[in-house]
């Protein structure tokens, strides 16, 4: 590592130490709410990178607790603003111009200033009004930097976390993908002209445009929106507007993103949502989620199976999407799906929130090993947000109504319009193929039932962790039962005061005493250790 390296780890792993994250190499932490608000202090007093890093984890409740993530989602963007002369200096060499040469006018005071960017105001030559969005200089580095000493800490604890739910160099990894995309201005300008493209027949929804000659990687310039953020509820109805009918309009937007686009907007707070000459403009595509084609059939299905509490249908979904990281019990998850069902569903769908449902659907799901997409973690925080924005305007949508109409709805369209005659036909031909084969399978089954040549293969899951576990506890009451002879054994040696002696005192006694001393303490160490008392 380099000076600055050596120096900066140091700085983290002294600032962790103090916030208590030190105890991991020696210990585990019991206080999870502690630790999350610890963890967040830490990040604050770590500075940019940091905070950044807090706000992605913030997004992943794959890999972190919901304690951590509740706490990191309280990171703000209080940055110092960056000097004006270093956003000019990143301007020319990305353009090899002067901002004189590309702008009528720029404001040097930021509207902005966040953690890896600063955000300004500025008139082009032909007197349109844009923003321009200028990564801060060095951060590119030092985000690289403060993820590799990641990477160091993480090898030198990794030990501790083996028998936690988190990966560590997982999550650092998906932290390393999500730093990286953020700090490339090209996937947002990407992302902005995907929504642009399946937006552009929506008649309610806006967006910004990017001019493409001033955005790079580090630099990017859009259009501005004027208009009224979407929460100020008072100008809005000063502006004629119908509360509801956004709210609705908003509900729909989304649905359309999720269930038919499978590309939405992934930071939809207020802030990103301007209300602009009677459409809903989205702005800020730093964050935006893609969902496959798999799962986005899936989520259509999925709010069909919620709808008629299809427990079955449920799990089958969730075992064809989700990652299995152990063994699955079906029946313990139909049985935490049907209460999870019957707790949300027991009264109205009017009363469900689509989020909240989610979100302990991945819960359950986690809890019982089966990772979903990292996109669809990405989709719940989403839903959460957009939520939270349509029941502020309109307390009476209810949101799963409007999504299971909508899908209903498309369903019944795209299924005429994904027919594909020569397809069905070949499944058809298939199918009949494949079927012919069935009762000379079946034959061939009962034939080697009834000559004894069939056979069963069984699998006992987990079976060799049991085993250890069984070892390591009858090799903890053979070393209890040691040491209770020992110190049995020393007794009746001092008892009857054998030779050598010490101050008229057995040494074999008080030897065999250290030693059942050592031993016992030893043990009481190893048990505390494990985390098993």
């Amino acid at each position: 590592m380099s000076k600055n390296s050596v120096q900066r780890f140091r700085e983290i792993v002294k600032t962790l130490a103090f916030y208590g994250f030190g105890s991991i190499v020696d210990s585990k932490i019991k206080n999870e709410k502690t630790a999350a608000v610890n963890l967040r202090k830490a990040f604050e007093d770590l500075g940019p990178t940091f905070i950044k890093i807090g706000q992605i984890l913030s997004t992943r409740p794959d890999i972190l607790p919901n304690q951590y993530i509740e706490e990191l989602s309280k990171l703000q963007d209080n940055v110092v603003q960056e000097p004006f002369e270093n956003i000019v200096k990143v301007f020319q060499e990305e353009f090899n111009m002067t901002i004189e040469d590309a702008f009528k006018s720029f404001n040097k005071a930021p509207l902005a200033s966040a953690s890896m960017a600063q955000v300004h105001e500025a008139t082009l030559k032909t007197g349109e009004k844009v923003i321009v969005k200028v990564q801060r200089p060095g951060i590119c580095e030092k985000m690289s930097q403060d993820i590799s000493i990641l990477y160091k800490i993480s090898k030198l604890t990794k030990a501790r976390f083996s028998d936690t739910l988190i990966d560590l160099e997982e999550a650092i990894d998906e932290l390393k993908f999500a730093a990286e995309q953020e700090l490339d201005f090209e996937n947002e300008a990407k992302n902005l002209e995907t929504f642009a493209n399946l937006n552009k027949d929506v008649a309610f929804v806006s967006y910004p445009y990017v001019i493409s000659r001033f955005s790079t990687k580090k630099v990017i310039t859009m259009t501005k929106i004027e208009g009224i953020k979407i929460t100020n509820l008072k100008k809005l109805k000063e502006a004629g507007y119908n509360l509801d009918d956004i709210g609705h309009k908003l509900a729909l937007s989304f649905c359309k993103q999720i269930f038919e686009d499978g590309f939405f907007h992934g930071d939809p707070h207020p802030g990103n949502l301007i209300i602009s000459s009677g459409k809903i403009c989205f702005i800020d595509f730093g964050m935006a989620g893609t969902i496959s084609k798999a799962l986005k059939v899936a989520l259509n299905e999925m709010m069909f199976a919620i709808a008629y509490k299809d427990i079955n249908k449920l799990i089958t979904l969730l075992m064809s999407i989700g990652i299995k990281k152990g063994h699955v019990n079906r029946n313990k998850l139909f049985e935490d799906i049907d209460y999870l069902l019957d707790s949300y569903l027991s009264a109205s769908l009017a009363n469900i929130k689509i989020s909240a449902l989610l979100e302990d659907l991945f819960n359950v799901a986690k809890n019982n090993n089966l990772r979903l997409p990292k996109d669809f973690t990405l989709l719940i925080r989403s839903l959460i947000i957009a939520e939270g924005v349509v029941v502020k305007l309109s307390p009476d949508t209810q949101i799963l109504d409007i999504i299971i109409s909508y899908v209903k709805n498309n369903n019944e369209f795209s299924i005429l319009k994904n027919f594909n005659f020569n397809e069905s036909l070949i499944r058809v031909i298939n199918f009949g193929r494949d079927s012919s084969r069935l009762p000379t399978k079946v034959i061939e089954l009962c034939d080697s039932i009834m000559q004894g040549r069939a056979k069963i293969q069984l699998e006992h899951k987990d079976l060799n962790k049991n085993v250890n576990e069984l070892n390591k506890m009858i090799n903890r009451m053979v070393i209890g039962l040691v040491i209770s002879s020992m110190i049995i054994a020393s007794s009746l040696i001092l008892n009857t005061n054998i030779g050598p002696k010490y101050a008229n005192i057995s040494i074999i006694g008080l030897v065999g005493y250290g030693i059942a001393a050592f031993m016992g303490f030893w043990l009481l160490i190893s048990i505390i250790r494990s985390g098993k008392i």
